[in-house]
């Protein structure tokens, strides 16, 4: 009797062992299968592709879809643009079948010279249509108002320099536009402007190596000495010593 009660006690501790290496065993697979899934998690969070996700590249900043400098909504209006969009210059242009015209609101001797020639000379950098025609013809044809002498001439000071900017812009059209209003300018002050010459000459000078804007700066030079006077003359050879005189 003791036999067999001492063997069904070994049968049940083996039993007992047997349950308990089962539930270590599946503890143990419960642990790993826990373990490869965390790993695989962590490889991949740890991607490039998850680290692009969480880690932009400085490159990032350049996609287009964000940041486009050469968009138009991204660039804000130019002075002159804004001005013209709000009716600050006092004329619209009007399209023909052959050629554009300006449209004045009032008659242009009744116009006050300051400030409208000088936003007017400002336009000429413009490179966007309207803007183009509207700057150059009305600076043109405010010059051409009777009085226009009189009116211009106070505003040399503040004209000059928005002038130069013209002519030492990198865009062709720009610095042709900027050269045809120094010209007009140069035939209704006449030699008023030669105090403002030195502060214009470099920028033709510069130009002078360009074969394209050889002969229209030559042409230039020699209205300026022509309604400047041998004043103008002397200025211009300092700037532009091969420059050949009209009276030669």
């Amino acid at each position: 009797m003791q036999k067999s009660e001492c063997h069904g006690g070994v049968q049940l501790r083996n039993r007992g062992a047997d349950n308990c290496d089962q539930r270590t065993s599946s503890s143990i697979q419960i642990k790993h299968r826990t373990t490869v899934q965390q790993g695989k998690s962590s490889s991949s969070t740890s991607s490039p592709e998850s680290a692009r996700k969480f880690h932009p590249r400085p490159s990032d900043k350049l996609n287009p879809k964000t940041i486009n400098p050469f968009g138009e909504q991204s660039r804000a209006p130019s002075a002159f643009a804004a001005i013209y969009s709000k009716g600050g210059i006092p004329c619209r242009l009007v399209h023909g079948s052959v050629k554009h015209r300006l449209q004045w609101e009032c008659p242009p001797e009744n116009l006050p010279f300051d400030p409208l020639l000088i936003t007017l000379a400002e336009g000429l950098r413009e490179t966007k249509h309207p803007y183009t025609f509207v700057s150059k013809e009305g600076f043109r044809e405010l010059l051409l108002v009777q009085g226009a002498p009189e009116k211009a001439v106070p505003l040399l000071p503040r004209l000059v320099p928005v002038l130069k900017a013209a002519l030492v812009h990198l865009d062709d059209d720009v610095f042709a536009r900027g050269l045809n209003a120094l010209v007009q300018l140069s035939v209704v002050v006449g030699p008023s402007l030669n105090d403002h010459l030195k502060h214009l000459l470099t920028s033709l000078s510069k130009r002078l190596r360009d074969k394209k804007f050889k002969e229209p700066i030559t042409s230039a030079l020699q209205k300026l000495e022509q309604h400047g006077g041998s004043g103008s003359l002397i200025i211009i050879k300092s700037k532009i010593p091969t420059y050949c005189s009209i009276c030669c």
